[in-house]
């Protein structure tokens, strides 16, 4: 899976979490000098910690709030490309830590940013966010990259500021470098996939209930949420990064990362495909919603990524779903290599897939694939 293109150093803040983990394994898979930075992972059931990725990556523990500690992260590292994923990532936590959320999410986006500015090696810059950066009227129409930022939740709102930072020291900072540094954010719908055991969030807590044949109870059966697996959007990060050291700050701003139109589909539609995929699992509607009100419809427009990047989405609801529940299945089994070969063993059937779209679907997977 070796790609030229990717024998560079790259730092991915969040390592030690769900998409940051599978982004490791992906780039290292690909040849990446690989380095991390983030908190401890919080299960030792994750993706980090199951596929023993400290051994496999130049894995540094650290919080992004700390500047000082950060700074000496990068100076070390001297990375040519900075995937920056590190977060406070659940709604629900939000409302019980605000302030601690808007100042991972938002002010420690500004430090990394910071010690973007003042580390010379680096050429390209990814900021991962979140569709819910957008003010939700809570209707049918898929968000498109310049819709209004905003936010009703302090996670909400926090990404809406992440965005701001990326954009506010891109024009006044890494743009006006004399070697430029080319910088996009990226909004990415509701992630599956094997390796996230997160709280509060529907597939951690089903394959929680499933694996002691536990009834899962679930929330908000009918909100819908534009599902994907965690490979699509990563492809995504992967392609618009090239695309950033290859063609400059033409393809720096904000880009959207989602499913099809067919796979923005109700909790409960998501429920019943994992229910079936784990051989009947049981589950039903919690009576009364505890807890504070989440958005009840997101859908993100990728015409963007579509059109100037190439990338498309390329698997189906079932298809996400049954990649998924066959990782969680092996990591009740077994750990350490064979989970770290699955996860590769997953990369590579995602991209043999995407060989075999069509001619017009595979612009952007150049870098990405073996």
């Amino acid at each position: 899976m070796v790609n030229q293109f990717w024998n560079r150093p790259v730092l991915v803040t969040g390592h030690t979490g769900f998409k940051g983990g599978w982004l490791a394994v992906w780039l290292r898979e690909l040849g990446a000098q690989v380095s991390g930075y983030a908190l401890a992972p919080q299960s030792p059931d994750g993706i980090f910690s199951a596929c023993n990725l400290e051994g496999a990556i130049d894995s540094r523990i650290g919080d992004i709030r700390d500047r000082e500690r950060l700074r000496g992260a990068f100076e070390e590292f001297q990375p040519e490309i900075v995937f920056h994923l590190a977060a406070q990532s659940l709604v629900r936590r939000s409302y019980c830590e605000p302030l601690a959320t808007l100042e991972t999410n938002a002010i420690g986006t500004a430090n990394v940013l910071e010690a973007v500015r003042y580390t010379r090696s680096v050429r390209a810059v990814v900021v991962v966010t979140s569709d819910k950066c957008y003010e939700n009227p809570e209707n049918a129409r898929a968000f498109r990259e310049r819709d209004r930022l905003g936010g009703a939740d302090p996670y909400s709102a926090s990404k809406g500021c992440a965005e701001i930072v990326a954009h506010a020291w891109r024009r006044s900072f890494l743009e006006n470098r004399d070697a430029p540094v080319a910088l996009a954010t990226a909004r990415a719908g509701n992630v599956i996939g094997g390796g996230d055991f997160a709280e509060d969030r529907i597939v951690p807590d089903a394959i929680r209930a499933f694996g002691h044949d536990q009834i899962l109870m679930v929330r908000n059966p009918s909100a819908i949420r534009p599902w994907q697996h965690v490979l699509e959007p990563l492809s995504g990060y992967l392609a618009l990064a090239r695309a950033l050291i290859e063609r400059g700050p033409k393809f720096s701003g904000a880009w959207n990362f989602g499913p099809e139109d067919s796979a923005a589909a109700t909790v409960a539609q998501l429920v019943e495909l994992m229910s079936d995929a784990w051989g009947g699992a049981r589950w039903r509607i919690q009576p009364t919603a505890d807890g504070p009100t989440e958005a009840r419809m997101l859908r993100l427009a990728t015409v963007k990524a579509r059109t100037r990047l190439g990338w498309h989405p390329r698997l189906s609801l079932r298809e996400a779903v049954d990649l998924t529940i066959e990782w969680y299945r092996t990591a009740l089994a077994v750990r350490g290599p064979r989970l770290y070969g699955l996860s590769v063993e997953q990369i590579r059937r995602y991209c043999q897939v995407a060989e075999t779209a069509a001619p017009d679907a595979r612009r952007g997977t150049n870098g990405v694939l073996p």
